[in-house]
């Protein structure tokens, strides 16, 4: 494991050595999978579908609580299960009866899970190009994907005897890949009402000394047991009295490694009291102006698969590339979403963006993994299409989103004599000439339709925006 000195700035300013997994990757996925993945079902929220580059945009919350009446994640189905007049409710009555959530849990536990097999995971998850893949260990409903020593207050009925969680970061990391772990806060389990608003979401965190305890040795168990690179905690909180400075402390000294994220205590982190190796941003957030950060995104508007979304509710696999290229260029990693059905099968909705992402990832792929950011983020091709810069160490990279009409690719920079052109494509070193607006690269021929193509251009001292 290679790492490498830096200078963290997300929540202290001191020295400290970091991974370069982090730094290098630039792409991972995200695995929500539990009992909410059997019955799949929430409304479909069109204002939560991506723009091109800029993601899936901030969501309008005025209405609280019909925002969680018609909650689009189909992970929160427990939750909205217990919540009068939601939408899941009434689907739940008309499909299931007065059937309990247990009744999922216990058909994951003794039906699903036994015959779930990692390998076709861990097979699409590297033919997407990602560098690490972060497993949902414990999601809302309190289930644990692992057979824990401590046992959730619901017993081993709210456990699965399979080590779901080992098996995955054994096939993950037999594929060069890294593995980390994403663990809720939240648990419904504790909660004695469904959260409906700003008060009772804040009344939903457990936070009685039992939990506290449950908290934090689920989180040991789970470094000790699988060395995870990233430890991802959800929805900014942990139970009161959790000393996290020590937990971390602790789990940077067996993985030295590895990264926490910044949701275990954002107002602590903010304020910089609490150390956090990288900043996640959900879709909409600005990103960080300085430090490592994480943009998460669900390929659709649910992270837990959600069957009343049909193939045009999910992401378009070319405006993936664009959002990639997007975040990247501003120094980010991108964590896509994946979320699997019932069975344990990732849908061909969500498997054909990840393969046709990982198809243009084998080609120019050297402009996204292992880069840092240029001077300028982002540039417009004389046809006015969009560049978004990266660099590799000497070299630019300008990554065009789309396909140029002819072989005169014209870019907004000045090159000095002597700078080369090369296509990332692997057809080797490119003419170029000044132009009015810039330079004009010379391609082999009018590019064939793709999401986007990639130059490099070198040294990049000799290379400046217009």
């Amino acid at each position: 494991m290679h790492e490498s000195a830096d200078t963290d700035t997300t929540g202290r300013g001191d020295a400290l050595r970091h991974p370069s997994w982090f730094d290098e990757a630039k792409l991972g996925i995200l695995v929500h999978w539990g009992a909410a993945s059997i019955p799949a079902y929430a409304p479909v929220r069109r204002s939560l579908l991506p723009d091109p580059v800029a993601g899936m945009g901030a969501v309008e919350r005025a209405d609280v609580p019909a925002w969680w009446r018609t909650d689009g994640d189909a992970g929160m189905y427990q939750n909205a299960l217990a919540l009068p007049g939601s939408a899941v409710g009434r689907h739940h009555r008309e499909r299931y009866g007065d059937l309990p959530y247990s009744a999922f849990v216990e058909r994951l536990r003794d039906e699903v899970v036994p015959r779930w097999d990692p390998r076709p995971w861990g097979e699409l998850f590297e033919r997407s190009g990602a560098g690490y893949v972060v497993f949902s260990a414990k999601a809302e409903d309190g289930f644990l994907m692992w057979p824990s020593e401590h046992p959730h207050p619901r017993g081993t009925a709210w456990s699965s005897p399979r080590d779901v969680v080992g098996e995955l970061a054994e096939e993950v990391r037999g594929r060069g890949m890294e593995f980390g772990v994403y663990y809720s806060a939240w648990d419904f389990s504790f909660s004695q009402e469904p959260v409906s608003d700003l008060a009772s979401a804040l009344a939903a965190l457990p936070r009685g000394e039992d939990y506290r305890d449950l908290f934090l040795g689920h989180w040991k168990e789970l470094v000790r047991r699988y060395r995870p690179c990233t430890l991802w905690n959800d929805y900014g909180v942990s139970p009161p009295g959790v000393d996290l400075p020590s937990l971390f402390e602790w789990y940077h000294d067996r993985v030295p490694h590895g990264l926490v994220n910044d949701r275990f205590d954002i107002a602590a982190q903010g304020r910089g009291d609490l150390h956090a190796g990288y900043a996640t941003c959900e879709p909409g957030v600005a990103p960080p102006e300085r430090g490592r950060w994480q943009s998460v995104r669900p390929l659709s508007g649910s992270y837990f698969y959600n069957a009343e979304e049909r193939d045009s509710d999910h992401i378009d696999p070319v405006h993936l590339v664009h959002v990639l290229a997007d975040v990247v260029a501003r120094g980010g990693s991108l964590l896509v979403n994946v979320g699997p059905t019932g069975t344990g099968a990732v849908p061909w909705s969500q498997s054909r963006r990840l393969l046709e992402l990982g198809a243009w990832m084998d080609v120019y792929g050297e402009a996204v993994r292992g880069t840092r950011p240029w001077t300028r983020v982002h540039g417009t091709t004389d046809e006015g299409l969009q560049v978004r810069y990266t660099r590799t160490g000497r070299h630019l990279n300008a990554i065009v989103l789309g396909t140029p009409r002819t072989a005169d690719l014209g870019l907004d920079l000045l090159l000095e004599p002597g700078s080369e052109v090369t296509a990332l494509d692997g057809s080797g070193p490119l003419d170029w000439r000044p132009s009015p607006h810039g330079t004009t690269v010379r391609l082999r021929e009018a590019p064939p339709e793709q999401p986007a193509l990639a130059v490099r251009i070198g040294p990049v001292e000799g290379v400046a925006p217009v």
